[in-house]
């Protein structure tokens, strides 16, 4: 079983992603992490130094290769990764495909200005239009975001219940 998760920079991929991963006894993979490793450099730093362009290169790359090399895992991709190429439809072919809905006014409590400077496309964006800016991208990424297997509409007071959730609806697709 292989399980993508997706959604916007700090709707949670990661932390559910670990915590669905050890749920279901199965690997985590964090696809920025491996972007990082890959290119022993920050991400920041392949934006700066390489650009957008060669950024999503080495992520649909890393993407489909993890995708064919492993059985079984849990998946944390990029907000951006499902826009790319054709990665999303990859992934609904390949796997499980989920989606954390998250609303801008979370996402808002979520990243503060440190969170912002990790995040090259953010920091585009900038602390001051980052409302506006996250309503833009949002927009634009939910025709990939919305065509996900199982879409997870992400709840504060549910976090916990999240991760069963997802184990839930996982089975109920098999």
């Amino acid at each position: 079983m292989k399980i993508f998760l997706i959604g916007m920079p700090g709707c949670g991929k990661s932390t559910f992603g670990r915590k669905s991963a050890e749920k279901l006894s199965m690997k985590f993979i964090d696809l920025d992490t491996e972007i990082i490793n890959y290119a022993q450099k920050p991400i920041s730093d392949i934006f700066e130094e390489e650009g957008e362009d060669y950024f999503r290169k080495i992520e649909s790359e890393l993407l489909k290769s993890l995708s064919t090399s492993e059985e079984s895992f849990v998946m944390a991709t990029g907000g951006g990764a499902p826009c790319f190429f054709d990665n999303m439809d990859f992934m609904n072919a390949n796997g499980i495909t989920i989606y954390i809905d998250t609303d801008v006014a979370f996402l808002l409590e979520r990243l503060s200005d440190k969170g912002i400077n990790k995040r090259p496309i953010l920091k585009k964006i900038g602390s001051q239009n980052l409302e506006n800016g996250l309503k833009e991208q949002l927009e634009a990424r939910l025709p990939f975001y919305s065509s996900a297997k199982v879409i997870i509409p992400y709840q504060e007071e549910l976090d916990r219940k999240i991760v069963q959730n997802i184990g839930a609806r996982i089975k109920n697709q098999n």
